[in-house]
């Protein structure tokens, strides 16, 4: 969406009130001049400013294999940004080494900042190195405080960057989070060649290999080298047998840290969706019982919000893809084509644990999928970034920003995709919680 929108205040508000607190959930789309139309990207965020880098410039991958992840739609550069000012500055990634040029420009890497470094891992994309499509086995870690000032002063960036090889991180659609100096690689694939609908076997075919595992590593990094140490993997074929999902951390029940991971694809009879999540606390990995996640199940931008006062956890999941959704007269619908969706979802986990799924708005458009949420920083949170509401004071909270991602032109596009039915987004849409009497637009946003 090129254009600046209008506030929009998402209906049913008795239903969006009742899980934030009396307050409504608020979005806004700003223009930002310069601003990279981007999608599947790593990011990250120092002294307020966004670092983006990696991801996609076109829209949705298209199903003929000469045509799928074409080189040219590779993001070849590295953007600062400021949401206050909305200044953008960028830098071209070409005067990095090969190997790390080739990793950043990638697609789906796995990524997680720890203080001012940002760690990304593994990603997808075509390697002129290895002459084929590949997925890197490479940890590179960025200074951000360093990069970020050498890009807004048109300085050499290289100083800035450090890779490391090693075969365990050669991951791409999973996701990385970090908890208690220790990161969390979980789900994703290993893919070599080129995209092929019809199967590993047919044409140029390729490899496909899920992890289906949690990897826990600690990063030593002494500013100077990296390496892979104290690491744990634990395998399960069956339920972390997923894809580009959303993983969001928790603060369960009992007060303990970890994450949940929310569906993902794809099963593995047919091309659609799983609808059970995962839980995983330290060592333990856990189905949810009696629950699936029927909206919202590809990956999207999504935020996690604490209610102290009830013990509720609160996840948020913003558009992007979806089996079920709901029509103009509230009907569920079930489409396997898994088609794009404008829902905005709500998972809650209550004080017993109990798990419940409502819609609490829509999308301006068929928006959000390979988008990423960036918590504003002034906002309560903790370590991991989760929004604690029960700390919010005002009348109007600023969340965060729904930045990038896939629009698309129409729910199901994948079949007619000749490259045009859909494109990267420039889109930067603050999201607030707001009470209905105070809802307002703000430039400082």
């Amino acid at each position: 969406m090129k254009q600046l929108l209008s506030l929009f205040a998402f209906l049913p508000l008795v239903l969006s009130a009742q899980y934030f607190n009396g307050r409504q959930l608020v979005l806004e789309e700003i223009t930002v001049p310069g601003m990279p139309a981007l999608q599947s990207f790593a990011w990250g965020q120092h002294n307020g400013q966004w670092f983006l880098i990696g991801g996609r410039t076109d829209g949705l991958h298209r199903r003929q294999p000469p045509f799928a992840f074409l080189a040219t739609g590779n993001n070849l550069s590295a953007y600062v940004v400021d949401p206050v000012t909305q200044q953008v500055w960028s830098a071209p990634i070409s005067a990095l080494p090969q190997s790390m040029e080739e990793q950043l420009q990638s697609t789906n890497m796995e990524f997680e900042q720890r203080d001012s470094t940002l760690y990304c891992v593994g990603g997808y994309g075509y390697s002129p190195t290895a002459l084929d499509h590949i997925t890197y086995p490479n940890l590179t870690a960025i200074d951000l405080g360093g990069v970020m000032d050498a890009i807004r002063n048109a300085q050499p960036i290289a100083p800035f960057f450090r890779q490391v090889t090693d075969a365990r991180m050669e991951v791409t659609g999973g996701q990385m989070r970090l908890l208690n100096d220790r990161f969390y690689l979980v789900g994703g694939q290993r893919f070599i060649g080129r995209y092929n609908p019809m199967g590993p076997n047919q044409g140029p075919g390729f490899i496909q290999e899920y992890t289906n595992a949690v990897r826990r590593f600690a990063i030593d990094d002494d500013g100077v080298s990296l390496a892979i140490s104290d690491y744990w993997n634990h395998v399960d074929t069956v339920n972390l047998h997923r894809r580009d999902y959303n993983m969001l951390p928790q603060i369960f029940p009992n007060g303990e840290e970890g994450f949940t991971a929310f569906t993902g694809v794809f099963q593995y009879v047919d091309d659609i969706p799983w609808l059970n999540t995962v839980d995983i606390v330290d060592t333990n990995v856990t189905v949810v019982p009696v629950f699936e996640q029927l909206l919202n199940q590809y990956h999207s931008a999504h935020v996690g919000l604490y209610d102290g006062n009830a013990n509720a956890m609160r996840s948020v999941f913003f558009g992007g893809i979806g089996r079920y959704y709901f029509d103009g007269n509230g009907i569920l619908m079930d489409d396997i084509n898994v088609p794009f969706v404008n829902t905005i979802s709500l998972v809650q986990r209550n004080d017993q644990g109990a798990m419940l799924e409502v819609q609490v708005g829509a999308m301006p458009a068929l928006l959000g999928a390979s988008a990423e949420f960036v918590p504003w920083p002034g906002t309560p949170q903790n370590a991991s970034g989760i929004m604690l509401q029960h700390l919010f004071v005002g009348d109007t909270i600023v969340l965060g920003h729904v930045v990038g991602g896939i629009e698309s032109t129409a729910g199901n596009i994948f079949f007619i995709n000749t490259g045009v039915q859909s494109e990267a987004s420039v889109a930067d849409l603050p999201c607030a919680a707001g009470r209905s009497s105070a809802i307002r637009s703000s430039s400082g946003w």
